[in-house]
């Protein structure tokens, strides 16, 4: 018997949904939005463990407090209490799941990846993610503790 096309998203979405846990995360300063969730796949547990090479998939869910024409993503390691920049693949939040412009009150999926470099040294640090409207302040920002292993 062979598996019908719903089965098969309805198996894989299970599996999705277990590997997308939401996370425990420290609000760094959302000034302008309110963080509802974040998701890390697949981060099982915390600290998440981001193997050298892979890239992982980033889902916030935030709600707006302003309107604004675009957004853009800030990525940093933290070490040490100094924010190194973590370069993404995309950093504009409107080709990132937003529907632009951005506005009061209603909720977004921010989706994005965060590739985790072979060069990258085995430390642990922590990861900050702000994402800042038009006007440089902050729709969301979060903090994970993470450990980039080989």
């Amino acid at each position: 018997m062979v598996p019908s096309p719903l089965a098969l998203f309805l198996v894989l979405g299970a599996a999705a949904t277990v590997l997308a846990e939401p996370l425990r995360f420290v609000d760094c300063g959302s000034i302008d939005g309110s963080i509802q969730e974040v998701n890390v796949s697949p981060c099982p547990t915390q600290p998440c463990q981001l193997h050298k090479g892979t890239s992982y998939s980033i889902n916030v869910t935030f709600a707006s407090k302003i309107e604004s024409q675009g957004s853009k993503a800030r990525v940093y390691g933290e070490m040490l209490h100094v924010d190194v920049p973590f370069p993404i693949p995309e950093p504009d939040g409107c080709k990132s799941g937003i529907q632009c412009p951005i506005q009061k009150g209603h909720s977004y999926s921010y989706l994005n990846k965060l590739p985790v470099k072979s060069e990258y040294p085995s430390i642990k640090l922590i990861v900050k993610w702000e994402l800042v409207d038009d006007q440089d302040q902050m729709l969301f920002c979060w903090k994970i503790p993470v450990q980039i292993t080989s």
